[in-house]
């Protein structure tokens, strides 16, 4: 039976519908500077510099200028943004996320939700075809929050028109699951299609 309280199905970008890696630029950046992969990945990735660029309360110019500083980087941007950008790349896993979304299309408001910063949504848009089966597209930085933070769930909501308990979401992290729930989301961790549908169907919600 078809689960009519279902109205919207949420995804998750990264690791979901397109995977990569942070260790790609941190190798790339060890190059330069000398540092250890980990060293960069610590100072860089997990840093406060790159949650604020994520929420959109630094341009790109001066999160590069900021990065130049906390790495010891002598490169210019046109060098930078090649080694920041070029970190993502589809599997097999991402192309049956894609095509389940598309087959869900149409009976239900098909979603994503990301924490990104504008230049890898650019980057994206312009060499990946995996945007066009979502209906509502939300950014954290263009909502100005991250997940977990409630907010940014509550905007979401509101931007597709629906109530919590209408939502289904999925993404790659188990404390964003968790602080979905807290809201009143159904949702489930991806770890691959065959799990993700047979959680849909769990809620009837009928997949191909």
């Amino acid at each position: 039976m078809i689960n009519r309280s279902i109205k919207a199905i949420i995804f998750d970008l990264g690791n979901v519908v397109i995977d990569f890696d942070h260790t790609i630029a941190a190798r790339k950046i060890c190059g330069l500077n000398g540092k250890t992969t980990q060293e960069v990945y610590r100072l860089f990735f997990d840093s406060g510099l790159t949650a604020l660029f994520e929420e959109g309360k630094v341009t790109p110019g001066d999160f590069f200028r900021e990065v130049k500083k906390l790495l010891s980087l002598k490169i210019d941007y046109a060098s930078f943004l090649p080694i920041w950008n070029e970190i993502f790349f589809l599997t097999e896993r991402n192309r049956q996320v894609y095509n389940l979304a598309k087959n869900l299309k149409g009976s239900y408001r098909i979603a994503l939700l990301s924490n990104i910063n504008i230049l890898h949504y650019n980057y994206l848009k312009n060499n990946f075809s995996i945007f066009d089966v979502f209906e509502y597209i939300m950014l954290s930085f263009e909502l100005g929050r991250r997940k977990p933070h409630p907010l940014i769930y509550q905007k979401t909501l509101e931007m597709i028109g629906v109530e919590a308990k209408e939502v289904f979401y999925t993404d790659d992290r188990p404390e964003l699951i968790a602080s979905a729930k807290e809201l009143g989301l159904a949702g489930t961790v991806f770890t691959g299609i065959a799990s993700l549908k047979k959680n849909l169907l769990s809620i009837g919600v009928q997949v191909n």
